[in-house]
């Protein structure tokens, strides 16, 4: 659906943009990261067809931004860190307006508009001032406007920034019900949100691209061994000599300890062994319960602040 080739971008002698190559495939949601200054902002706005490049190829649905820019910008619906609102119009006329900017038939614009207001859940707020609404509902309205016209892809550019946690939670679900209609580019600082939200991520750092991959395969390729934890009943001595005799395992420590004997421990162990039916098997041996088991796989935070200081280490 989009394909970004050799896309460069220069401000003088500052190199904003270089050489950056990536793809969004159709019906995806995409997460694409960078500290401050990456590149970030630069490369979607070169999408969206609001500035040039000044070398390489950005293409929507078989469409060169630079060539057929008209054709790119029907399908692109952008919402920026500060969503385009008039503080001085209702969110309706405001809708309205936007119809008009993206040309929607005048036959279809009531029932359109009303289907998005539904959607985001602003029909209660419609004839309101946007300039008298909450940050939740501005931004429910900046968004509202990225989808006025059906576009294919939406960009979102930081779309729950300043929100409280509750808002948080409900923009994070649109967003993934949007993920099965429209092919979805998500920008943000918020990690957890990403590796919650997005199937594959890309990571940008000083306007190169630093990595493309699924979260979870980002996980393994930086993980030099496996980590669990795991929450057992039983005598902490008993437990942890059982653990450090099992095959593979390199390490064990007690991350939390409860009064009656239930302790949580890290275990860490080779790569390539799995060491969890080895410890079922052990602590069923000694009659001890195993009450949680989990995988600590390397967050996303940690992933991209791991990249982030390796490039600035290099350099």
């Amino acid at each position: 659906m989009i394909e970004i080739r050799n896309l460069t971008k220069r401000y003088g002698q500052v190199v904003a943009v270089d050489d950056v190559s990536f793809t969004v495939n159709k019906g995806e949601i995409l997460g694409f990261l960078g500290p401050n200054g990456a590149g970030k902002s630069t490369t979607m706005n070169i999408l969206t067809g609001y500035i040039p490049a000044t070398d390489g190829v950005a293409m929507v649905d078989g469409y060169d931004v630079s060539k057929h820019p008209r054709e790119v910008k029907k399908r692109i619906g952008f919402m920026p860190e500060q969503p385009p609102v008039y503080f001085d119009m209702t969110v309706i006329d405001y809708l309205n307006f936007a119809c008009e900017l993206k040309m929607v038939d005048k036959k279809l614009r009531k029932s359109q508009i009303a289907d998005i207001m539904e959607l985001v859940k602003i029909t209660e707020v419609k004839n309101r001032l946007i300039g008298n609404l909450s940050k939740g509902y501005k931004q429910r309205v900046g968004l509202a406007q990225a989808l006025i016209g059906n576009p294919e892809v939406l960009i979102l550019d930081e779309p729950t920034v300043g929100l409280d946690p509750k808002q948080i939670i409900e923009i994070r679900r649109l967003i993934k019900a949007l993920g099965k209609d429209h092919t979805v580019i998500l920008s943000s600082h918020i990690l957890p949100e990403v590796q919650a939200v997005c199937e594959r991520v890309v990571i940008i750092n000083k306007g190169k691209i630093a990595a493309v991959d699924t979260p979870e395969n980002l996980s393994k390729s930086f993980e030099n061994a496996s980590r669990i934890s795991i929450t057992i009943s039983g005598p902490r001595n008993s437990v942890m000599n059982a653990i450090k005799g099992i095959y593979g395992v390199k390490f064990v420590d007690v991350a939390r300890e409860r009064e009656d004997n239930v302790i949580t421990y890290i275990v860490e162990a080779d790569k390539e062994i799995d060491v969890r039916r080895p410890i079922f098997y052990a602590m069923a041996k000694l009659g001890h319960p195993i009450l949680e088991l989990k995988s600590l796989d390397l967050s996303l935070e940690e992933i991209f602040i791991e990249l982030v200081t390796e490039e600035s280490e290099v350099e």
